[in-house]
């Protein structure tokens, strides 16, 4: 793609508010350690995502023997190959449990089954909930709507295998994280228009949702942050090819264009004031609640893309985590 495209598409750049003071360090230390994404890069992208930092020790998923971890291969889509899932389900059996479907983020490029799946890790330890966590294919070997009929495939085997995994199906979860926000939100449309399964809450964290710029903050951050504008036209590209802004994108590859957001389960939403995808959750928050759905909406000011997960030890960054903490463990005790 050339610039001259790049700039078509995007326009010039718009005013952003400013990074929070604590966070500003943590981002320029790991936009430092970054290149932008690319055919060049993706490779390393991958490595980065699925690897982690060099020298930090890989997070125990055995919580010191409190989680049993186990990978299944189940069918994925019709004709398709079969998927891989992370099931980690508390070692003490307390009966059945809630149970939360995870979907990892990575700009629909990058990432695996385990890739953010720890921050969930302590619900499974203390005995509150199942977690299985999908391995989907990745455009752009694998564009749409592979991704989300991946997902989609291994949410109908959790929930028909519910008893089996201890998992009470009346207090079934879909949580996931950017990309994966997106596709959670992608897969909870597809199961309420499959009519199969019926979820409890959707938890959509800092989400992926639309593929059409037209926003203030689609084009707000230009090599800056950690995931700017055009990162985002690089994901949104290879999920979509030319089919990118166009007329011909389904709701369940980019959530934000679903005409009718009626009959979705309550819905957790947040994002950064200082991030990309700020308007378009902003604007999908405000239609789920005009549709009908309960919505808890978090907008944290000064906060870039995924910072709590970057920058853990940050006020800004505690305050949202134990916010979404708590919506998920109502969510699974409700």
């Amino acid at each position: 793609m050339t610039d001259r495209t790049t700039a078509d598409i995007l326009g010039s750049t718009t005013a952003r508010p400013p990074f929070d003071p604590e966070l500003a360090p943590v981002l320029e230390a790991i936009t430092a350690a970054m290149q932008p994404l690319s055919d060049e890069t993706l490779a390393a992208t991958r490595r980065f995502a699925t690897e982690g930092i060099p020298g930090m020790a890989p997070v125990d998923l055995t919580a010191a023997g409190r989680v049993r971890v186990e990978e299944r291969q189940v069918p994925g889509p019709e004709g398709a190959p079969d998927i891989t899932l992370l099931i980690l389900s508390p070692v003490e059996d307390r009966g059945p449990t809630g149970g939360v479907f995870h979907i990892h983020g990575g700009g629909m490029v990058s990432g695996d089954r385990r890739t953010g799946v720890a921050a969930l890790l302590p619900f499974v330890a203390d005995g509150s909930a199942v977690v299985v966590s999908v391995e989907y294919r990745l455009a752009p070997e694998h564009p749409d709507p592979a991704p989300v009929e991946d997902c989609y495939a291994g949410l109908v085997w959790t929930a028909k295998h519910a008893a089996e995994l201890g998992i009470n199906p009346d207090r079934l979860l879909i949580a996931g994280g950017s990309a994966g926000g997106g596709l959670a939100a992608g897969t909870a449309l597809l199961a309420r228009d499959r009519a199969f399964p019926r979820l409890s809450h959707q938890v959509l964290v800092c989400p992926m949702l639309d593929d059409r710029f037209e926003t203030h903050s689609s084009r707000m951050l230009d090599g800056e942050g950690i995931w700017d504008r055009n990162s985002n036209l690089y994901g949104w590209t290879a999920l979509l090819g030319d089919r990118r802004g166009g007329p011909d994108v389904s709701p369940y590859a980019a959530p934000a264009r679903a005409e009718d957001l009626s009959g979705l389960p309550r819905t957790y939403l947040d994002t950064g004031s200082a991030e990309v995808f700020r308007d378009e959750i902003l604007i999908y928050a405000r239609r789920l609640s005009e549709a009908g759905v309960s919505v808890d909406f978090h907008m944290w000011g000064g906060g870039f893309h995924a910072f709590d997960g970057m920058a853990a030890h940050a006020a800004l960054s505690r305050a949202s985590a134990a916010t979404r903490e708590e919506f998920i463990r109502r969510a699974l005790e409700d």
